[in-house]
């Protein structure tokens, strides 16, 4: 029985940009599993109208954490066969309303279309009857689905100025033996996402990220900088603190679960200020530019001026 067809993929961005940090900081091609859970969307009816079935339905995959190996071939053969042992261990370790919904490669300087090896290993997952899992909301006939996503990433060919990374999204069908492209929805902070973190929780682990907010005034070089410059930074300093008050980095997990609703509120206050700040400082700067042209042009005028006294 062929499997159904599936609408979009929802994965947050952090868990998407947890992703690519783990591909980006790799130091050869990487791949891992993705788990999650497919939700069946029934179709909003306006009247009484009894010819629409259950097929106009949506199926709507979400990303809510996955597993990154440090290298290839991490639950698979070279030939592309996969070992079921290690993807029983691997399923066991997430959350029990997980699911395995298929896995993903990242691969460097490549062309982002699916190998000859990520074909079989797809193939492999599929034709395993052991590994289907259950649809929520799902009425019959259609109540379960196969590990069959697969999400691509890969690197520029060329360098280029600006370091990319670029990602893909397929359903890998049975029937047809063949990589189908799927869209990917981001969920992203904003008045149009809000809803998603009502019952979206990412349950991967993110790595450590390093981030100083301040330099420490022991640090600085005292024979490169004045004191009176160190005056001017710690001032600026102490203003941004009270801008970003209740705003600190350590709180940012707060804008996933109950208070991000709340919280995102402030944040989006914020960030308006600081457009408007932005705007305020740039309107200074474009006056200041304009009067230091005119006492330019002032000061060529004067010496002008006097060269020709001079001369005569």
């Amino acid at each position: 029985m062929e499997d159904p067809s599936v609408e979009k993929i929802a994965i947050s961005g952090p868990a998407l940009a947890s992703m690519i940090q783990r591909f980006s900081t790799s130091s050869s091609s990487v791949d891992g599993l993705i788990f999650g859970h497919v939700t069946l969307l029934a179709p909003t009816l306006s009247d009484d109208d009894s010819s629409s079935s259950s097929s106009s339905s949506t199926l709507i995959a979400t990303i809510t954490s996955f597993f990154c190996s440090s290298s290839s071939l991490s639950f698979y053969s070279p030939s592309g066969r996969v070992d079921s042992p290690s993807l029983r261990r691997l399923a066991q370790s997430q959350s029990p309303s997980s699911h395995l919904l298929g896995w993903f490669s990242g691969r460097r300087r490549s062309h982002l279309r699916p190998s000859l090896r990520e074909f079989a290993v797809s193939t492999s997952l599929t034709s395993n009857p052991s590994l289907s899992f259950p649809i929520q909301s799902s009425p019959p006939p259609i109540t379960s689905l196969k590990p069959s996503l697969f999400l691509l990433f890969a690197s520029p060919i060329s360098d280029q100025a600006i370091h990319t990374h670029e990602y893909r999204a397929y359903q890998f069908r049975s029937s047809a033996r063949s990589f189908e492209p799927k869209s990917i929805d981001i969920v992203n902070i904003g008045p149009a996402f809000r809803g998603h973190y009502d019952a979206f929780s990412p349950r991967s682990q993110f790595p450590a990220l390093p981030c100083e907010l301040r330099i420490s005034p022991m640090n600085v070089d005292r024979g490169e900088e004045s004191l009176g410059q160190l005056k001017k930074g710690l001032k600026a300093q102490s203003e941004l603190d009270m801008c970003a008050e209740g705003l600190e980095v350590s709180s940012l997990s707060r804008l996933m679960g109950s208070e991000a609703v709340s919280y995102t509120c402030g944040v989006e206050d914020l960030y308006e200020k600081m457009l408007a700040k932005i705007e305020s400082l740039a309107r200074q700067v474009e006056h200041s530019s304009a009067k230091i042209r005119e006492q330019e042009d002032h000061n060529r005028k004067l010496r002008y001026k006097a060269a020709r006294t001079a001369g005569l």
